[in-house]
This record gives C-alpha cells, structure tokens and sequence, in this order.
C-alpha cells in the first residue's frame, strides 16, 4: 500500500470534513484497486537479485526514487566496511550528484553516514579528507539550517582528525572569504564555529597571524546573531593563544561586548568572561572583571529576566572564581544577591494584600522557577563561599527554603545536591537532620528517586559524622528516621513507578549499618518478606528478598534468624503459588551469595531439592539451572549425605521427567556438574582418616588376640592337624586379600569402561536400561558411575559397579555376601578338621 504522505489536520474547522469522508466510506465501495501499486510503479521499485550490492548500489542512486538512493545512503558505512576501493570509486561519486538535489531527509541521513565513516575508520584521514571533505564543504551552506548544522556538526569532527596543513589549506583560508560581511548570515555563523575549532588546532603564532583578525572582524559584525555567536568562540581561541594574548586581545574584546546593545550578545560576553576567570590575573579580576560582574548583577532585575536565569547558574562558579578579591562588603553583598535569587518570585512585595501582588505572566514564573533551581544547583558551592563552619548562620535558612519550595524541579535539585552538602558539612551534618527527614517524605517520587540514589552515604555520613555518633543507640542521631524510611517505602510501593521502589529497596540494604538489629526486624524485615509474597512486579520482589537476605545476614539473634529461616520455606518453598516458589530460589541463590556454605547447607540444601517434585515446569527447570550453585556449596566429607541426596534428585529428574523442555536442561546440569569439583574439608578428612587408621588397628588387635587364644585351645590337637588348620587360615586370607583386589579392579573398571558417552545422555525408557550420572568422588579427582534409575536396577548392577563416595543398598549387600563366602569358607574348615581328627582316632 502507498504511504500516507499528507498530515490530518484535526483543528475543529476541519473536523467535520474528516466525518463526512468517513460516512462516505459506510455508504461508497471505493475499489481495492486504488491502495495498491500499479504494474509500473512495481516494476520502477524491481531490482535484479543477481547484483551486487555496488551494483544495486550504483543502480539505485541512478535510477531509483528518493527513498531507495537515502537507503543507500544510509547504508554507505557498511559498503565502506565491505569493499572500500569500489565504494569510494563507483558508489561516493554517485552520492555526490545526487546531494546537489537531494531533499533534505537524504542530506542529513548523507552527514550522519559521513561520520560514521570518519568515527569506525574504514579509510585512512588522507583518504577521508580526499574523498569526503570536499562533499562536506559543498554541502555546508545548504538554504536549510538544519542541514547546514549536521554537515557543520560533521566538519568540525573531522576538524578533529585532519592534519594541520589539510586544515590550513582546505579549511582556514578559504574562512577568509566566507567570513567578510559579503557573504551571507549563514556563512559567517558557520565561519565562527569554525574559529572556535581550529584556535586549538594551531601554534599561538599562527592563530595570532591568520585567526585573531577574522576573530575581531566577526566580534564587530553589523548582525547580533554573528556577535553572540562569536562570542561564544571566544573561550576556545584564547585557550588556543594562551594567557598573554587573552589579555591583550581577547579581554578588550569582551569588555565591548559585555555593554553591546543586544541583550543576547551581552549575556554571551557574561557566560564567556565566568568561564575564562582561571585565565585572568588578580588585577584584570579586581580591576575589569568585578566591575563588569557587579554592573550585571545590578542590572539583571531589570532586564530581560533569561539573563537572570543565566547569572544564578553562573553565581557559584563567579563568587568562587572572584572571592580572593572581594572585600568583607562585597563578600556580603553578592552572599544577599545570592539569597534574594533563591526565594525569587516567592516573597510578597512591599507586604501587599493578595489584591495588589503583581500579577506575573506564566512566562515569567517558569523562568523564576529556573532561577531558584539553579540557586539549588550551586549551594554547595556557596557553603564553600561561606566556609561550612557559617553554614547555620549564614545559609541554614536559604537550605530550608529550597527543601520546602512549592516546586519539584528544586526540592529535586536539592535532593541530587544533598550528599555533596553533607560532606561539605563534615561534622555538623546533623543541621540537616530533619531536612533529610522531610526529602523523604516528599509528595513527589522524583525527589525521592533523586535522593534514594545516594542514601546510603548519605546515612553513613549522618550517624557517623554528627555529633550523636559516639553514642550507644544509633536512632538518637536521626529522630523519625524510621517512620520516613517506611513512609517513604509505601508510597513507593503504592505508586505506578516500580524503578523507584526496586531502587529504594535496593538501597535500604544499608540499614544495618544505621540503625539496631530489632528495628530492622520489626519494622523492615517482614515488610520484605510481604513485598516477596504480595508484590507482582519481578524486579522488585528480587530487590526485596535480596535485601531480607542482608538483613538475616546481619542479625545474631538465633530466635529470630530461625523465625524468618522457617518463613522462607514454609511460606516460599512450600508456598501454594508456584510464583512463591520461583521466589524462594531466587532468595535461595542470595543466600548462597551472602552467606557461608555450611548455613546454605545446614537450612536450605534439602529444602532446595525437595523441588525436584514440583508440580510446575517452570520451578524444575529453574532448580535445575542452579543445581551446579547448589552443588558448590558441598563439601567432603562433611556433606557425604547431602551429595547423595543431590545425586538421587539427579537420577529421578533424568528418569521420570517428563517434560522435553526440563528434561534438555537437566542434561546439560548433568555434564556442568560432571565437570565440577568438590571442595574437600582437608581438616575433616585427615580427622577421619586417623579415626579409620585407629579403628582398623583396633580390629587387627582383637583378630590377633582371637588366634592366640585359639592357637592355646588346640594346642592338644596333631601337628599335622594344626598344620592343615594354619593353611587353611592363609589361604582363606589370602582369599579375602584377593577379592578385596578385584572389588577395586571393579570400581576401576566401571570408572572406565561404563563412563557415559555425554552426546547420548537420553530418558530411561524402562527399567532395563539407565542413564549414567558422572559425580566427583570424596574430592579426589576421580569419577564413578552409578548406573541404575530404580531399586531392582541398582541391586541387579551391583556386582559390576561401586560407588565410593556414597555405598548405596547394594554395595552393602555386595560386601555382605562377601563376609558371608568368608564365613562359610571357615566353616568349612571346621568341618574337615574334624573328619580328620575322627579319623586318626579310629
């Protein structure tokens, strides 16, 4: 369908036209035919598949419409990344006759592709400023001005990059031209900007000789618009020629253009003449400089009031700049100036009724608004005018003031400031207790958001820099601070705006820092958990649990850990919402990130894998996703138990899952924690170890003990009997010594031979065959196989595996029956001897 070109007009003259068409349409079929593309137009849109994109390229800038030559326009920096050499010899020059009548949707997508070009470096400089820098300047004067600005914005960035002499020749002498009073208005704009660029481009020499007469030809143009805007430039030529030539040339020049008659030229020379201070000496400060400054200040009242707005922005940076020179007077008078400007527009005049106040234009109340945020803006920098020890004295009030103004923008501003205050303040930060206290419970969330931002430092600041600091209840520091906390954190909560609330709660991780473990119980810590179980917004929930997390991390009463400990699971893990649910492994996976391994395990291990049964998709593929999380925080041997349990969840999530989705990602769990390893608790292992040395010595002892006793006993037996009998006792041993060999060749050999091929990690059909889970073993370094999904598996492969971390059922049973062969074999032997000995005997 065609595009709708036209713009509807929706003003009440025309809106009843706008109906009658749309009656129209309920009466009149008007054909299909008429919103589609007629045979021509398709076949003038057509091109050939087969040609390269130079060749479409080529084909589209020539023949094409508008819209298809600016695609390929904006397309340029990827052909340039592509083919450079046939870009800039077959496509640049296409694009450069199509600019001389291009529409002005091309022009600007032309200098935005430029620059892209110039900023990834698909060419050279040399390259660049051969090719593209004669397009630019072609361009620069376009009859559109914001054309002409995005082809400037372009030149002066690749000011940046040319090398001096391509700048020299290509670009400063043709300014000489461009900026005499013949040429247009645009062109002499233009040749400002320009000026301002290359003064940093050259030696001081060169700027003086070639630069500064065009500088002061432009300062005195017949247009205000070319004085103002060479003003402007005038701070980056005299950063270019230095301190001297400032003053020589440069200072003269703004003294002029500080009394021009154009309100906007002489604002400029102002803006330009406070930025420039560090450049001026103490006597062109106290002997030019302040008297300019004192003559604004006096003025600005009563003129335009945008020069007003422009001097309380610039009033911190001024009384700094100029204070080694003021006089205890003129220290005083600016610090009024200062005042009057922060309650501007607020204070009745001459006490007049409300029938007589002047009415003011709401023009001029936004631009009053602006002022008193711009005083908000540079409060610190008048604490700093003042020196912070005069801070309650000289500047308490005008704080108070800004914190209650009737308008956002600056209680916002305040808020954005009040860390930078209370640093400044340093010790007597406690004068700006209840300031806090009414930001936080300000009506508007902006303020809020603004000040959440930097809340910790700011509370850190306030409880230990006051003078309160040193005593034992860190609440006495900042009276109400609770209730503005959770005031705060409610209304939050209770608005549309759920960045802000994520934010605060984010930030309210601070609080153990500030106030007592049992107000943060009490008054916070369950409010995070309603938050967990109640709110419906994600991240928030998430910034709740994790800082209830912080909070049972930082609180050492056990009655009240074991509390929230059984809160979690109960209302989360084994919550009815499959939501709550989800939300209790998130707040699982923080604990895991705050807290030491053993406190996961000891609470949160088995309750984690009890999840395994979930009757939701979603929670088993989330507990799978944190399975290799959850198996980190083991330990051997301490945790033997716990890896077992772990490894039936394993086995019973590969052989009864049904769902493909989970059942994917539990393969892929399996192979992350085939490739894990195992902390080993290298204290715990070397006590058990020496307690299964002591314990097999023990049994050795008594054994020994046992045959002497029974060496005694049949010492009234034949020699050749006892002899027969000692044999027989070798050769059972040697036999146990020999099956004990064979159950490690075993073990060996399923290590090896029964290793499952990870590719081909698939569902147990049935019971006849299995999947293979890979677990470390006891932190050693080795792997075994338990190879078996249900009981009668396990007890059938018993004979073939081990399992040397955790003997299941049938590796007992296995080393059962192997006592059992022993036993029988020694009774056995009894029976011989005495056969034997009834045969001698007769």
């Amino acid at each position: 369908m065609r595009p709708v070109t036209c713009k509807m007009d929706f003003s009440h003259s025309s809106l009843f036209g706008y109906i009658e068409d749309l009656q129209e349409l309920t009466i009149i079929e008007r054909p299909v035919r008429r919103s589609l593309k007629t045979p021509e137009e398709i076949e003038r849109l057509t091109v050939d598949e087969e040609l390269s994109d130079i060749e479409r390229a080529v084909y589209l800038l020539s023949s094409g419409q508008d819209i298809q030559g600016t695609s390929v326009v904006a397309n340029l920096p990827v052909l340039m990344r592509q083919n450079p050499a046939e870009t800039l010899r077959r496509v640049l020059p296409k694009i450069r006759e199509v600019l001389h009548v291009a529409g002005v949707e091309m022009q600007l997508t032309a200098a935005v592709s430029f620059l892209t070009v110039l900023q990834e470096e698909s060419v050279s400089i040399h390259t660049y400023s051969h090719s593209f820098l004669h397009i630019i300047l072609q361009n620069l004067e376009h009859r559109d001005a914001g054309v002409s600005n995005a082809w400037l914005e372009t030149l002066l960035a690749v000011i940046e990059a040319l090398p001096k002499e391509t700048v020299r020749h290509e670009i400063l002498n043709p300014l000489v031209s461009k900026a005499q009073l013949s040429q247009t208005l645009q062109s002499r704009l233009v040749s400002c900007k320009i000026m301002g660029k290359v003064a940093n481009k050259f030696e001081a020499h060169i700027i003086k000789r070639e630069v500064l007469p065009l500088v002061k030809s432009l300062c005195q143009d017949v247009e205000y618009e070319v004085r103002t805007c060479m003003c402007r430039q005038l701070e980056h030529v005299a950063r270019g020629i230095g301190t001297e030539l400032t003053k020589t040339v440069v200072l003269p020049e703004l003294v002029e253009l500080a009394r021009d008659e154009g309100s906007s030229v002489r604002l400029a020379a102002f803006e330009t003449l406070v930025n420039l201070l560090d450049m001026f000496d103490a006597d062109d400060r106290s002997q030019t400089v302040l008297p300019l400054v004192k003559s604004f200040c006096e003025k600005s009242f009563k003129a335009d009031e945008s020069i007003l707005v422009s001097l309380s922005f610039h009033l911190g940076k001024l009384c700094n700049g100029l204070y080694g020179i003021f006089t205890p007077e003129q220290h005083l008078r600016f610090l009024e100036f200062y005042k009057k400007l922060s309650t501007l527009g607020l204070q009745q005049e001459n006490g007049h009724n409300d029938n007589q106040l002047h009415l003011q234009t709401l023009e001029q109340e936004k631009k009053y608004i602006s002022v008193r945020k711009n005083c908000a803006y540079n409060f610190p920098a008048m604490i700093v005018f003042v020196d912070p020890k005069n801070f309650h004295l000289e500047l308490y009030s005008i704080f108070f003031c800004l914190c209650h103004d009737p308008e956002v923008p600056v209680r916002y501003t305040m808020a954005i400031s009040f860390l930078e205050v209370a640093k400044l303040l340093n010790s007597d930060v406690y004068t700006i207790h209840k300031e806090l206290v009414t930001l936080l419970q300000d009506e508007s969330l902006e303020v809020l958001d603004a000040l959440v931002g930097h809340l910790p430092e700011i509370l850190e600041l306030m409880t230990n820099g006051g003078e309160n600091s040193g005593s034992e209840s860190k609440l006495l520091s900042i009276p109400d601070l609770i209730p503005a906390l959770t005031t705060a954190e409610q209304r939050a909560a209770t608005s549309l705006k759920w960045r802000t609330h994520e934010k605060l709660l984010q930030k309210y991780a601070c609080l153990p820092h500030i106030i007592s473990s049992d107000q943060i119980y009490y008054r916070f810590l369950h409010r995070m958990l309603t938050i967990i179980l109640t709110n419906n917004v994600l991240p928030v929930q998430k910034a709740a649990a994790r800082t209830l997390c912080v909070y049972l991390r930082y609180n050492r009463k056990q009655e009240q850990r074991h509390e929230v400990i059984q809160k979690l699971i109960e209302q989360l893990g084994q919550g009815k919402s499959y939501w709550n649910r989800l939300r209790f492994l998130d707040t699982c996976e923080f604990i895991m990130e705050l807290f030491s391994k053993s406190f996961f395990c000891k609470y949160f291990f088995l309750p984690v894998l009890e999840l395994t049964h979930d009757p939701v998709a979603n929670v088993r593929m989330k507990l799978c996703c944190l399975l290799p999380k959850v198996k980190s925080t083991l330990k051997i041997p301490t945790d033997k138990h716990l890896l077992q349990q772990l490894e039936l969840c394993i086995r019973k999530l590969l052989c009864q899952e049904k769902d493909k989705d989970v059942l994917s990602i539990v393969k892929r769990t399996v192979l992350e924690l085939d490739r894990m390893e195992i902390s080993v608790d290298a204290e715990q292992l070397e006590k058990e170890k020496q307690k299964n040395e002591g314990r097999s010595t023990n049994i050795n002892d008594k054994m020994f003990e046992k045959k002497r006793r029974d060496s005694k006993a049949s010492s009234v037996l034949a020699k050749s009997i006892n002899l027969s009998f000692s044999g027989s006792s070798s050769g059972t041993s040697a036999g146990k010594e020999e099956k004990k060999s064979k159950l490690v060749r075993s073990q060996s050999f399923s290590t090896q031979v029964l290793h499952p091929k990870y590719s081909n990690i698939d569902k147990c059909p049935n019971k006849s065959s299995a999947t293979g889970y890979t677990s470390s073993v006891s932190g050693m370094g080795k792997t075994c196989m338990l190879s078996f999904c249900d009981d009668s598996f396990r007890t059938h492969s018993a004979g073939n595996s081990g399992n040397a971390a955790f003997p299941s059922s049938s590796s007992r049973n296995l080393f059962n029956s192997a006592d059992q062969k022993n036993n029988g074999n020694k009774e056995s032997q009894s029976r011989r001897m005495s056969i034997k000995n009834r045969k001698s005997n007769s």
